[in-house]
Order: structure tokens, then C-alpha cells, then sequence
């Protein structure tokens, strides 16, 4: 008898092996899908988002940017002709300047006039170096020319006058007759520059002067009042500080014609692994620091969610706009590095943060019209770093550049139905997404899987087309999750050709490798 059912049961998983297989493939189809709803566009993702922020900061500015005229590395009037170069392939929207924390303490008046008599200053803020000015607001605004880029310049209302920033502004982009603006052409720039943003302080709770809410407001209100610019960005409180948020948005409101008053208000978050007495190395860093990176970032949605809802409750008209303006990684310095100059390499691990943090941005333009990822060369989530005459593009580069795609594009709504990524730590979504569709019909989709083991098998519906023609896929991937591109060495990790995708009766299907980033083109 035990012969028989032996017998039996073996020729039933025989014969049900082939069905359990379809099944389990059906079943391990549905759990992956994303549902891109193309007939959906409504909001613009604005090319802004994918700004860069470039503050006087350890190697940042100087040796990063700016090598002076006399320096044997190429340069045109002292900026790095490979810097430019490497930075004209992500097509840098926008770029702040001076800072940051250095904001609140620079003197724009030191910065212009013949070098050779500009004053030396302390950075106070970082690293106590001196700096002799020799980049200030002409060598900023010709490296924006080069670059093709918009600029965004913060005043300093801490330790400057509503005069300083006043003037500041005249000087730049008034065509009047002013002593100002004589100034500007006696220092050789006849016609005035086309300067659209201007930040009316950076971090006023903290490094800029420990404010409270209700008088950082008032003093907005006082510099905003004098201060005649395009666009006008007010910072805001702390990531978590709702309340700061919910006291400007309120009493901003008050003004008579308050939509001339500001038009933006400043938004920080960045990714700590750890914590911020010890935030952990850009490259040595085990699976768990991997899984809090990805987490930190992801609950930054959330956190927007709750500004966005109060500036909604307060703004129902959409006139001021969500600025995040510093955003990224944040590890301990590089050793042997000045702690206070924020070198640190760039791994995969850094790629897929940067996906997550583009994925969101780019899901919540409608409120969200600018974002600046911290910082551009030598400091914390760089796009380049420099090490004498020798550059390398981050990984962080490459995802830029496979997301400006996006820039000026309609954001499609998405619908993401994933497995997660567990760990003892906690879980999260495995997969991130973003969709747009451009002028030209052209619809793009980004997905990150931060999953550092497991590859996913996707199923991309696209809602509202019958049809579509050709696919073709790129990827940002590495065998390792401190993968990283060093110098004098072959990348690790750059932007390649990717041939997972198949298509089948209006469906993609994917194979999303594990710790990758891919971007869909769909024309």
C-alpha cells in the first residue's frame, strides 16, 4: 500500500510540475508590475530639479571649479575647461552659490574688482581656511555662462544688511544708471545678467543666525520688501519642522500682494546612514548601512507629503513653490581629509539614492520646481572628483545623466505593485519609479530596484496606448555595493546599454538586476 501511494504521488508532481511552474510564474509576474497611466500627464516636471549646488566649501570651489589663471591644468580664466566639459553632458538646469552655511557670512562686495585687491577672509564655517576671493560674483556668473546653466544666488541676511543684498541684486541685474550699476561696468561687465533666483537666506534656524520661525518671517518680509528679484526663495525650517513651514506659509500670506513676496520656500534633507555623531563611510559600509541609506531616503516622501499638505492647506493656488535645495548623502570625511572640507567618495550605493531622491522630486512636481543635490565637485554626493589634474564622474553623475530625460517633461502618474526588500532592519519597496512623456511623444520611465541581491522580473503596463514602437533600455549597475570609479582605474560604474527588455502585446516586460537603476525610452 505505501508502494502504491509512493507511486502515485510521484507520477502526480510529474504531471502537475508543468501547472505549478506556470502558476508560480504567473504569480511571480504579478507581484512585480508597474502600471504607467500615459493618458494621465498633468504636471510638468521642471528642468529645475535637477539642480546642483556649488558652495565655498573644502575642494568645491577652489581646486575644484576654479584652478586660477596660472594654473597648468586647462582652464579658461581660471575655471577647468574638463570640469566644464564633463558637466555640459548633464545639461545642469540651475546652480547655487555661494552657499549654504558660507551665505550667511560672505561679503559680495569682496569678491569683485581687481583680484589682486580683493581682501583675504576666514571661512569660518569650514575648514577655517582663508580664501582671497578670487571667485566671486563675475568668475560665478561666467562659469554659468559656460556652463549654460541658470544661476541661483543666496544673500546673506545674518551678518548682511537688507543694503548689501539690495545692492547685490541691483548690480547683477539692473540696466539703470545707478552708482551700482556703474560699479558692475567699471569692473568690466557693460550689459547686467539675466539672474532669476535669489535665495533670501539658507538655513536661518541654524548656521544663519538661530532664528525662530516667527522672526525669520519678519525679516523676510523686510528683505523680500527691498529686494527686487524675479524669483525669491525663503529658507525653511529643519526637515521635521512642520511648524516652521505652517508659520511662514500663514503669516506670509498676510502681505498685501504676498505672491511678489516669495515664491519659493527651502526645503533640506539629507541621507544619514548612521547618525550624525558617526555617519559611516562612503565605501566600507556592510548591507545594513545599505538598507538604512535606502530607507532614509524613501521616508523623505513622506516628509514632503506633510510640507506639501500644509503649504496646499495655506497655498490652495499653488503660487509658492517647494525649492529643495540641499539634498544627498552625508558620510565621514575621507581619512586624512580636513573634516571640515566634506570629502567623501561615491559608490553605487550613492546612484541608487540619487535614483530614489529624482524618482520623488519627479512624482511630486506640482509643488516641487527646484531641487539642488549637494554638492557638484569634491563635497558630500558629488557629480566630480578632482585629484590634482586627474577628474572622475561619480556614479552619482551618471544617473543625472540618465534622468535628464525628465527635464521639462509631463509627469505621468505610476502604480507601482512590488515585492519588498526585507531585512532585520526593517522593509522596504524594492522598487522606485518615475514616468514622463516629452514634446516629442517620447515616454521615459526610471526604475530602481535597491534590492542589492535579488534580480526582479516586471511587468510595465502602459495605460492609454494601444500601440508603441521601439523600446530600448540604459543601466547603471556594478557587481558590488561599494562599487565606486577611482582615479587612473576603469569605471565601475557608469551609464551602459541595457538588453532585459522584452515586449509582448502591449506589455514590457522587464529583468530589473539587482542595485540598478534603468531608464525605459518608449517611443
Amino acid at each position: 500500500m505505501e508502494l502504491i501511494n509512493s507511486l502515485t504521488m510521484r507520477i502526480l508532481k510529474i504531471l502537475l510540475t508543468p501547472f505549478i511552474l506556470i502558476v508560480s510564474t504567473q504569480i511571480s509576474a504579478q507581484e512585480n508590475t508597474i502600471t504607467i497611466h500615459v493618458d494621465q500627464a498633468k504636471d510638468t516636471i521642471s528642468k529645475h530639479i535637477y539642480g546642483h549646488f556649488a558652495e565655498h566649501l573644502g575642494r568645491g570651489i577652489y581646486d575644484g571649479f576654479f584652478v586660477g589663471k596660472d594654473s597648468e591644468i586647462p582652464n579658461t580664466n581660471g575655471i577647468r575647461t574638463d570640469i566644464i566639459e564633463a558637466l555640459r553632458e548633464l545639461s545642469i538646469p540651475v546652480l547655487r552659490w555661494p552657499g549654504g552655511c558660507f551665505a550667511e557670512q560672505y561679503q559680495w562686495k569682496d569678491g569683485i574688482g581687481p583680484v589682486k585687491e580683493r581682501p583675504l577672509v576666514v571661512n569660518t564655517f569650514w575648514g577655517g581656511v582663508t580664501e582671497d576671493n578670487s571667485f566671486g560674483t563675475h568668475e560665478f556668473l561666467e562659469l554659468c555662462e559656460m556652463l549654460d546653466t541658470e544661476p541661483y544666488i543666496a544673500v546673506n541676511i545674518a551678518s548682511g544688511t537688507v543694503k548689501d543684498a539690495s545692492q547685490w541684486i541691483e548690480y547683477v541685474t539692473s540696466d539703470k544708471d545707478s552708482e551700482v550699476t556703474r560699479l558692475r561696468k567699471a569692473n568690466g561687465r557693460e550689459e547686467p545678467w539675466n539672474v532669476k533666483f535669489w535665495g533670501i537666506g539658507n538655513e536661518n534656524w541654524g548656521c544663519g543666525g538661530g532664528m525662530d520661525a516667527e522672526y525669520y518671517t519678519d525679516v523676510f518680509k523686510r528683505f523680500s520688501t527691498y529686494c527686487n528679484a524675479d524669483f525669491k526663495i525663503a529658507s525653511g525650517g529643519e526637515w521635521d519642522d512642520l511648524e516652521w513651514t505652517r508659520t511662514f506659509m500663514s503669516e506670509i500670506k498676510e502681505v498685501p500682494g504676498f505672491i511678489d513676496i516669495a515664491d519659493g520656500l527651502s526645503y533640506h534633507y539629507y541621507t544619514i546612514a548612521n547618525d550624525w555623531s558617526v555617519k559611516g563611510s562612503a565605501l566600507d559600509f556592510v548591507e545594513e548601512e545599505w538598507f538604512r541609506s535606502m530607507d532614509q531616503t524613501l521616508k523623505m516622501e513622506a516628509n514632503l507629503e506633510d510640507h506639501i499638505a500644509i503649504m496646499d492647506e495655506e497655498d490652495p493656488d499653488n503660487t509658492i513653490a517647494l525649492i529643495a535645495d540641499e539634498w544627498g548623502t552625508w558620510y565621514d570625511v575621507e581619512e586624512g581629509t580636513n573634516p571640515g572640507f566634506l570629502y567623501q567618495q561615491n559608490s553605487l550605493r550613492d546612484a541608487l539614492v540619487a535614483a530614489l531622491g529624482l524618482n520623488i522630486f519627479n512624482n511630486h512636481a506640482r509643488r516641487i520646481k527646484m531641487a539642488n543635490i549637494a554638492q557638484t565637485i569634491n563635497v558630500l554626493q558629488a557629480m566630480i572628483l578632482t585629484k590634482e589634474d586627474q577628474m572622475v564622474k561619480t556614479p552619482t553623475f551618471y544617473v543625472f545623466k540618465m534622468y535628464k530625460v525628465h527635464q521639462d517633461a509631463m509627469q505621468l502618474p505610476s502604480e507601482v505593485k512590488a515585492e519588498n526588500y526585507t531585512t532585520e532592519q526593517g522593509e522596504v519597496p524594492a522598487l522606485s519609479v518615475s514616468a514622463s512623456k516629452n514634446s516629442q511623444g517620447e515616454v521615459h520611465v526610471t526604475v530602481a530596484n535597491v534590492h542589492p541581491h535579488k534580480e526582479l522580473n516586471t511587468a510595465i503596463n502602459l495605460k492609454g496606448v494601444e500601440k508603441f514602437g521601439e523600446v530600448s533600455a540604459s543601466i547603471i549597475t556594478a557587481g558590488k555595493m561599494n562599487a565606486f570609479n577611482d582615479f587612473g582605474k576603469e569605471e565601475q560604474v557608469k551609464l551602459e546599454t541595457y538588453e532585459g527588455v522584452r515586449s509582448k502585446k502591449g506589455t514590457l516586460s522587464v529583468d530589473i538586476p539587482a542595485k540598478s537603476v534603468i531608464l525605459l525610452k518608449i517611443k
